[in-house]
């Protein structure tokens, strides 16, 4: 029997290990998984694989990815090392404590990754190792057996727990001494073994009233662990009948958030024997189920006495005894199965989080890993998440309670710079739970936008004459991307204004945009000029544009009017001649000017400011002509001399004066013999001054040649004395005198040096040559002299004969 129990255990220990192996082999055919088996109670920093190598992951990729370990839960029995790419011990694993007797015993976990987001399971089986001993949960069992009790009369006995699974569980039992009674060993459908005293040589209280036995229970493992418990047997007078259950399997089900004193089920056991041996009391056998469960020793009704969790244990199995007052009992078991409510909402962990994505990311690119469970079952553990609408993100189931959040539409920053991503699971439960989880994600910004101006065309103006370095006015662009990427710098496009670079006119402040000038601006040389400016931002690459802006010239009455008619020279004079028979409202002359300035600037108006007779001429005040205005009288002097005002319409205004010469004659000998002592007066003094200048400078310059001539004449005077000295001794010195040279006496050919005189002119301030001819023109040109300009060819012949003469007077000087 010990062995048939033994070859039973082996055989479920096989099924499971093959189920095992093929779970395993399942999971290393899904692609990013990997699985490992360790013993439970290593030490910390044991070696459990090399997760690197068994994922083809390199170690730069574990540590640029900021590679970790997921869980769901609190406790990390793993650790891994990004450095090395392996993963060890991190905290002792006590496989009872962690799966008690569920087989296989497993870690589940995940390694996350970043950049890109990925994820990877790994699964860690745990097996087990001998480290419990089955225990019984007393110390001894007490029977009261009566002497008449039939061989095969079977005695229920306490079995033993061993938290061990597989070979290392409980695996057999031991009797001693077996002289009356055997053990009978069976399993029930669920695989709990359960064990059983028969009696095979009756009994005879008599010889024997006490017997002690001793159970021990035995493992598989190596080595092998027990545990004992005693048996106190007394024997009693006959008691021939035993308890018989109505049922051998009681079943029941109850709801898990059930109160506390739910009636589940009732026991019931019958006896034929009368009185006390038919008296039948119900105990539960089970201890592990004591505090959720008793029973009515008297009525065999199973309540509810704690609380159960349909998520932690989904059914109940225990033995309930029903044993007469003679020491007979039956064994009936109990059967209760919890029904899931939906009382668990699901529950979302966020296993992997961007906090911010790039604007330019891709769709389907993953922001967030999500682990969502739900600890019901059936309906109620359906979950069905979601976010909100109208973002261009999405959920996507990438496993079994897992979900990625990505990417799903297009992000702009500028619209758009951050989410609140909302993620609402619910269960498919009556009525239905639901938990929400938001997340914040930011969009960062890439170079996407260039700078944007305010105005397609820039325009501004200066006044001319402006200092260097006026600021002339500020540009000003935009750019929609953030930080960096948003910081702009202006650059001055290079060009060229009439021949000149660009940057010889204005210069653009590269921070703030400032337009200044560079030089002082004149509106007659240039009125207006128009480059670009490139507004560029700092990303990578960079973004930017262009703008043209221009630049007009305000005109200032910088400048005096001109005139261009009458025309005066240093060398001649120019008259209008007026006959004296003119009409009144006759046209002399038009004073013609032009000022460079414009508008207003250049508005010229005309006035008299002086003149001979005050009511005889008058001049047009917009457009300059002067003309009579009465009757020329005899009176009226020949000479007539006006002075014009030619003023601008600028603030202030400038102004020319221009001198009219008119002369009221009917001939140009009457105007020639006036107009000649006219200009004498400004001649004479103009002539005078040059002269003496002249004198002055002829005076110094005779002055230094004397005194050169002075100093040369004693130099050789000495240099002679000095000779005759040396070569005559003593001897006196007698004067030399060259053969040209005439002595003081004056006995050369020319004694009267002076003699010879040419006289050019009858008058120190006229010229002898007066050259008249007939005055056909109304315009008369004298020179400063006084005298008619002649002809060239005359003028020619005269300066021929004026130089012959000058020579001749030299020479006879020089004689």
């Amino acid at each position: 029997m010990f062995n048939i129990f033994t070859n039973e255990m082996l055989a479920k220990n096989r099924i499971r290990q093959v189920l095992l192996f093929l779970w395993i082999l399942s999971l290393g055919l899904v692609r990013g998984q990997v699985s490992y088996s360790i013993p439970e109670e290593m030490p910390k920093g044991s070696f459990v694989g090399n997760i690197a190598q068994d994922l083809g992951l390199d170690l730069k990729r574990l540590n640029m990815g900021k590679a970790r370990i997921y869980t769901g839960d609190d406790t990390e029995y793993i650790s891994l090392n990004k450095d090395r790419g392996v993963l060890s011990i991190k905290e002792r694993i006590d496989r009872e404590a962690l799966c008690e007797q569920t087989t296989p015993c497993a870690l589940h976990f995940q390694i996350m990754l970043e950049d890109p987001m990925e994820f990877y399971t790994v699964t860690v089986e745990i097996t087990d190792i001998n480290d419990n001993p089955p225990v019984f949960r007393k110390n001894e069992m007490k029977f009261e057996i009566n002497e008449m009790s039939q061989t095969g009369a079977r005695f229920v006995l306490e079995t033993a727990n061993d938290q061990d699974v597989g070979v290392n569980g409980l695996q057999r039992y031991t009797l001693n001494p077996t002289n009356n009674f055997i053990l009978k060993l069976h399993s029930d459908q669920d695989g709990n073994k359960n064990v059983e005293m028969v009696l095979q040589k009756s009994l005879d209280r008599e010889k024997n009233d006490h017997i002690t036995l001793m159970l021990t229970a035995l493992d598989g493992g190596d080595p092998q662990m027990s545990g004992t418990i005693q048996i106190q047997i007394t024997v009693t007078d006959a008691n021939d009948n035993t308890p018989i259950c109505s049922q051998p399997i009681y079943k029941a089900s109850v709801a898990e958030n059930a109160p506390k004193g739910t009636l589940l089920t009732t026991v019931r056991a019958t006896d034929a024997d009368q009185g006390s041996y038919g008296t039948i009391s119900y105990t539960i056998s089970t201890e592990a189920v004591e505090a959720l469960f008793k029973i009515d020793s008297d009525e065999g009704v199973v309540q509810l006495t704690g609380g159960l969790d349909y998520e932690k244990q989904k059914h109940y199995q225990f033995n309930v005894q029903a044993r007469d007052h003679g020491g007979h009992s039956d064994v009936c078991k109990v059967m209760i199965s919890v029904t899931d409510i939906n009382d668990n909402k699901p529950s979302i962990s966020i296993m992997s989080k961007s906090n911010a994505i790039s604007e330019d990311s891709s769709k389907d690119t993953a922001v967030a890993i999500l682990n969502v469970q739900d600890q019901d079952s059936g309906e109620n553990g359906k979950v069905q998440c979601s976010i909100n609408d109208n973002i261009p993100f999405s959920l996507k189931s990438t496993s079994n309670n897992f979900f990625s959040l990505v990417g799903d539409g297009d992000l702009d920053r500028e619209r758009q710079p951050n989410y609140n991503i909302t993620v609402t699971c619910t269960d498919e439960g009556m009525p239905s739970l639901s938990s929400s989880l938001t997340l914040s994600l930011q969009i960062s910004d890439v170079n996407d936008n260039p700078p944007v101006f305010e105005k397609a065309l820039y325009e501004a103006s200066i006044p001319e004459n402006n200092s260097p370095g006026l600021s002339i006015f500020t540009i000003h662009a935009k750019d929609t991307d953030w930080k960096q990427n948003a910081r702009i710098s202006y650059i001055l496009q290079e060009s060229t204004v009439k021949g000149d670079s660009i940057s010889a006119y204005v210069s653009v402040n590269a921070d703030s945009g400032a337009i200044h000038a560079v030089r002082s601006f004149d509106y007659e040389q240039i009125k207006d000029f128009q480059f670009q400016v490139k507004a560029q931002d700092g990303g990578s690459p960079p973004q930017s544009s262009n703008v043209s802006v221009k630049v007009v010239i305000q005109d200032q009455n910088d400048n005096a009017p001109q005139v261009l008619y009458p025309v005066h020279t240093g060398s001649s004079l120019v008259a209008e001649m007026v006959p004296r028979s003119a009409d009144v409202g006759y046209l002399v002359t038009k004073v013609v000017a032009v000022d460079v300035d414009s508008g207003q600037n250049a508005w010229l108006s005309y006035k008299l400011q002086k003149t001979t007779e005050r009511a005889l001429f008058e001049v047009g005040a917009q457009n300059g002509e002067i003309r009579t205005i009465r009757q020329i009288t005899d009176k009226d002097a020949v000479k007539q001399k006006l002075s014009v005002v030619v003023e601008d319409n600028g603030q202030p205004p400038r102004s020319a004066t221009v001198n009219v010469n008119v002369a009221l004659a009917d001939s140009f000998p009457e105007v020639l013999s006036e107009f000649s002592d006219f200009t004498h007066d400004k001649e004479y003094n103009e002539s005078l001054t040059f002269y003496l200048v002249l004198a002055l400078a002829v005076v110094s310059f005779l002055f230094i040649v004397s005194i050169i001539a002075i100093f040369l004449v004693k130099c050789y005077r000495w240099r002679r004395e000095r000779m005759c000295y040396k070569s005559n001794g003593h001897l006196p010195v007698i004067p030399y005198y060259p053969p040209l040279y005439a002595d003081a006496g004056g006995t050369g050919t020319l004694q009267h040096v002076y003699n010879y005189e040419v006289c050019r002119t009858t008058d120190s301030r006229k010229s002898d040559l007066k050259h008249m001819r007939p005055c056909s023109q109304s315009i008369i040109s004298l020179n400063t002299t006084g005298t008619l300009t002649l002809p060239h060819a005359q003028r020619e012949k005269l300066i021929i004969e004026d130089s012959d003469d000058q020579v001749s007077s030299y020479s006879v000087m020089s004689r």
